[in-house]
């Protein structure tokens, strides 16, 4: 009589033991079964996301869009894009002010929000993001409001120069929100959800830019598009191959579906991006498509969230992995 150790679980599997065998006439038989793997009750290890659907999502990409029209914008206004640095202005203004709608819509109360910028924790990625997210959407909103009225042009001009400052971290800040949790499809892939959050910020505010700018003038903002869905394809890429086992919620079950959906828009969409100044409809697939993939990617994302949290599997075995490394 013998025993073995399975395998199976620091494969990917459910197997946590092999049981005992037992050789009757050159054959192996199991004399008991193998267990399944699961936790006490059948419940999971850590609590799964409570965000809600559309709420969230759509907050993350607003966010990311507004950050990343702010930075257009200032570069578009210091190399002579006039044109396209108006209609940055207002899509950074109008994504951080609906951005904010929704993130106090999903804390329950409005107050919630201002609560949270009573004290400022450099220690806490929520309370730093609420200072971005704040100081980001005032800036923009009077750089729009200039932009709109005429009225203090130079202070206008000053906000929207800050926001050169603010935009950049209000595109990523999510990325190391949602990566400062103990849910491992999105805490293991710390090191690359910054870039991919960032090029999915890119590739909707290119989006945004073509769809609100005359072709003559949306050259840059086609660029920005091409460059960032390049940036959020590759980014995802690589996490998905470096996380292995843990990666499996973003390539299954609902979440794969829209992380699927999202490389094919915004692949498709980047590709048609340095040629849709030939015509409007050029334009408008491709614009479309970029936004339709930035959506589906912050979908993706909560979707692979929530079901890595729910499996046991996914903090076990990256936990007994790490201890057999260092043991």
């Amino acid at each position: 009589m013998r025993s073995e150790d399975a395998r199976g679980i620091a494969e990917g599997g459910t197997r946590t033991a092999a049981g005992r065998a037992r050789t009757v006439a050159g054959r192996e038989q199991e004399m008991v079964p193998e267990a399944e793997f699961r936790s006490y009750y059948g419940r999971p290890v850590i609590k799964p996301p409570v965000w809600h659907e559309p709420n969230m999502p759509t907050y993350l990409y607003l966010g990311g869009m507004s950050g990343a029209s702010s930075t257009m914008a200032v570069v578009a206004r210091l190399t002579g894009h006039a044109r396209l640095a108006r209609t940055a202005r207002i899509a950074a203004a109008l994504g951080a002010a609906t951005g904010v709608g929704l993130l106090a819509t999903e804390l329950g109360r409005p107050e919630r929000f201002l609560n949270m910028l009573r004290v400022f924790k450099p220690t806490s990625p929520m309370s730093v993001g609420s200072w971005i997210l704040a100081t980001h959407g005032g800036l923009s909103a009077a750089a729009a409001s200039s932009e709109l009225t005429g009225i203090l042009p130079r202070l206008g001009d000053a906000a929207a120069l800050a926001t050169g400052l603010t935009g950049p971290l209000t595109a990523t800040y999510t990325a190391v929100l949602v990566a400062d949790t103990a849910v491992p499809a999105w805490h293991e892939a710390y090191r690359e959800l910054p870039l991919l959050f960032a090029g999915s910020a890119l590739a909707a505010a290119g989006a945004v830019a073509m769809l609100g700018t005359p072709r003559a003038d949306a050259g840059p903002a086609r660029t920005v598009a091409a460059l960032g869905a390049a940036m959020e394809t590759i980014s995802g890429a690589v996490m998905e191959h470096r996380l292995g086992f843990v990666g499996e919620p973003y390539r299954e079950g609902r979440a794969g579906r829209f992380m699927r959906a999202a490389r094919i828009l915004t692949l498709g969409g980047g590709l048609l991006a340095p040629v849709a100044g030939r015509s409007r409809t050029l334009t408008a697939l491709s614009g479309l498509a970029l936004t339709a993939g930035s959506l589906c990617t912050r979908f993706g994302l909560l979707a692979a969230g929530r079901a890595s949290a729910a499996d046991p599997k996914y903090t076990v075995v990256p936990q007994r992995q790490r201890l057999d490394a260092t043991s």
